[in-house]
């Protein structure tokens, strides 16, 4: 859910960064108007030109939009991977290595408790046969 509100506000940023560039190119537009033309022709064809490169921007910002949503996605999913040694099973914390437990207990406040799964229970019990 976090994810979701960064990628959200992250487009929202570059988004509103397109409509200023849009509204800018309209502004400077209206006053080239004001200031060197006085004629109805030189009006049709500034705001032709205006809805043009309008049109252009959101061409351009569609797809800047859709690949920015795809890339923070797969930056955010790939930093939510957690490393887990393959060996001790300690588990990676701002480069630091530490227990399984340490973990939940610093990030989540969770206290752990331990037991045994069905399947390494019967090994164990299978184990034991075996000895005696």
């Amino acid at each position: 859910m976090q994810t979701e509100k960064y990628i959200s506000r992250i487009l929202w940023y570059q988004g509103f960064g397109f409509l200023v560039i849009i509204a800018l190119t309209w502004l400077i537009k209206y006053f080239d108007l004001l200031g060197y033309f006085g004629s109805e022709d030189a009006d049709s064809i500034l705001w032709r030109e205006s809805i043009l490169e309008t049109t252009l921007v959101i061409l351009v910002a569609i797809p800047a939009l859709v690949l920015t949503k795809r890339l923070v996605s797969r930056l955010h999913y790939l930093e939510g991977l957690l490393r887990v040694c393959a060996w001790c099973k300690r588990l990676e914390d701002n480069d630091e290595w530490v227990p399984l437990e340490e973990y939940f207990q610093h990030n989540f406040h969770m206290q752990t408790s331990h037991g045994m799964c069905l399947t390494c229970a019967e090994n164990m019990k299978g184990q034991i046969r075996n000895r005696n």
